[in-house]
């Protein structure tokens, strides 16, 4: 099991950025493909990007591909999401998490530990 706690959520101006920060517990988070979630209020948590173990391969849903990059660094056990021209549709609690399997995983369900989620607003 990891623990995962994430940061840098705030609130922008659509067209701005923000930077968000998961740090993991335990000396295995090189064994973890990692993944962002978002879930806006009445809406189903939904994927936004994932990297794999190495850092080599990442994922990103539709939604904020060529606006959003996921980065990994394996010696701070830490995971990050850059989000460049942000949208009001953005705007959601955004949530790491960790699973131990491999692959393109797009489902929530796929993953077992996750972050409390930290809030990132954009104001249009």
């Amino acid at each position: 099991q990891v623990q995962l706690v994430e940061s840098g959520g705030g609130l922008v101006q659509a067209g701005g950025s923000l930077s968000l920060s998961c740090a993991a517990s335990g000396r295995t988070f090189s064994s973890y493909t990692m993944g962002w979630f978002r879930q806006a209020p009445g809406k189903e948590r939904e994927f936004v990007a994932a990297v794999s173990r190495s850092g080599g391969n990442t994922y990103y849903a539709d939604s904020v591909k060529g606006r959003f990059t996921i980065s990994r660094d394996n010696a701070k056990n830490t995971v990050y999401l850059q989000m460049n021209s942000l949208k009001s549709g953005d705007t959601a609690v955004y949530s790491c998490a960790a699973s131990a399997r491999v692959g393109v995983l797009r489902l929530p369900s796929t993953y077992r530990d996750w972050g409390q989620g930290t809030q990132g607003t954009v104001s249009s």
